[in-house]
């Protein structure tokens, strides 16, 4: 005998009402940011524009500590993190996200972001080059966000700005205030000094293979094998020709010709270099200053492309190139290209009728576009097969071998048969 349960109750218009919905922001997926421990209560986070491109991005602010940018340090792997939250009636709620990332704070020069502001003034008054109040400079720009206009004004962090602007900076005494003019020549210095910085404390490990021991690899010079071969096939030849002499000639002939054939087969051997021989002369270890020029050239250039506008980065480089230059890359400019010649002649040097590889030694960048390239393609197809539910991948084991599609239901009706 079948009963029907009693059906719930019904709740009244107050006590829905009682019941706390769940607001969006909760059901919202979240973002994990690691922060200073020391930042103050009066750290906020801010839009600011991108100091290289000018694009809004968001960073953190703190007036004691400065402004901070968000590193993202994301799982190769398909990850995902919960965030739970405890609700007003009890009941946990949460939310997930798919993409385990940790948005890391770490600290950047408000200088990066006082550039574009001084450069701008300098370049509309370019025959002049007044010195300005930095006041002056700030409100010059109509168009700053908020955000930036409340950094540079914060009084907390007032002496940290006038200090890194004053390092980039001519600056003299009016009166009672102090007033500015760009100096680009002290710019290069100031990123001189912290590419010095990057290169002595260590790159990462990352531009360390890929930009400074790869970039400087001395290429193996090709070692021919044909003596290899030329040695070997004698020795058959008179190994046959031993065993033909054997049968005719006598013990003693047919000795002396065996002696002859080991002292032939022998020769090419002892006198064909070994290739380490070959090789001295080119694997000479890369010179410790030319290693230092490198590594001190990738560190400009990752701040170049990084927080300085490309505009900047021509006068920079106008200014490397000087004879006033206070560096000089042109050992390091000569010892690249001495490298280059060699992979070149290395290149020339292989003969096509050489079988002893399967195919031809790609070139670095190659080898690693295409690895990089099927590394994305992978987590391209891992990141679709997670986000496919479970019916679907259900209905891909499905033998359809032997069904119908559905279109063939849709087609035009067969003719009929006239009685």
């Amino acid at each position: 005998m079948r009963t029907r349960s009693a059906p719930p109750p019904k709740q009244s218009a107050s006590e829905k009402q009682a019941q706390p919905e769940p607001s969006k922001a909760t059901m919202k997926p979240s973002k994990a940011f690691i922060l200073p421990t020391s930042a103050s209560s009066d750290a906020r986070f801010v839009t600011l524009p991108n100091p290289r491109t000018g694009d809004l991005t968001r960073y953190f602010f703190c007036p004691k500590l400065g402004v901070y940018e968000f590193t993202v340090v994301a799982s190769q792997s398909p990850r995902s993190i919960l965030y739970t939250s405890k609700s007003v009636s009890g009941k946990p709620q949460g939310s997930i996200s798919k993409t385990a990332e940790l948005l890391v704070a770490t600290p950047i020069d408000i200088l990066f972001f006082a550039i574009p502001l001084l450069c701008s003034v300098s370049s509309s008054n370019e025959g002049k080059r007044l010195f300005q109040p930095l006041d002056d400079i700030i409100d010059s720009h109509d168009d700053l966000p908020e955000h930036l206009r409340y950094i540079l004004y914060n009084d907390t962090f007032r002496s940290t700005l006038l200090r890194r602007v004053e390092a980039v900076c001519d600056s003299v005494e009016a009166g009672d205030e102090r007033v500015f003019r760009v100096s680009e020549t002290k710019l290069l210095q100031e990123l001189l000094a912290k590419a010095e910085r990057m290169a002595v404390q260590g790159l990462p490990k990352s531009l360390e293979e890929r930009f400074v021991k790869q970039a400087l690899a001395v290429p193996l010079v090709s070692v021919t094998r044909t003596d290899v071969a030329t040695s070997s096939a004698p020795a058959k030849e008179d190994h046959n020709g031993i065993e033909s002499q054997e049968s005719n000639d006598t013990q003693s002939t047919s000795a002396t010709t065996s002696n002859s054939s080991v002292s032939r087969t022998s020769t090419p051997a002892e006198s064909a270099p070994t290739p380490a021989t070959e090789e001295l002369p080119e694997q000479q270890a890369c010179p410790d200053s030319i290693v230092r020029l490198q590594r001190l050239s990738v560190a400009l250039a990752f701040l170049k492309t990084s927080y300085i506008s490309a505009a900047v980065c021509a006068k920079i480089d106008e200014l490397l190139s000087a004879p006033a230059s206070p560096i000089d890359f042109k050992p390091l400019h000569d010892y690249l290209k001495h490298l280059a010649d060699l992979r070149a002649e290395a290149l020339a040097s292989r003969s096509l009728g050489d079988f002893s590889r399967k195919r031809n030694v790609e070139d670095d960048d190659v080898v690693e576009s295409r690895a990089e390239k099927k590394r994305r393609t992978e987590e391209e197809e891992k990141k679709k097969k997670a986000s496919e539910s479970r019916g679907v991948r259900e209905l891909k084991k499905v033998n359809t071998s032997g069904m119908k599609k559905m279109s063939d239901f849709f087609g035009k009706a067969a003719p009929k048969k006239k009685s």
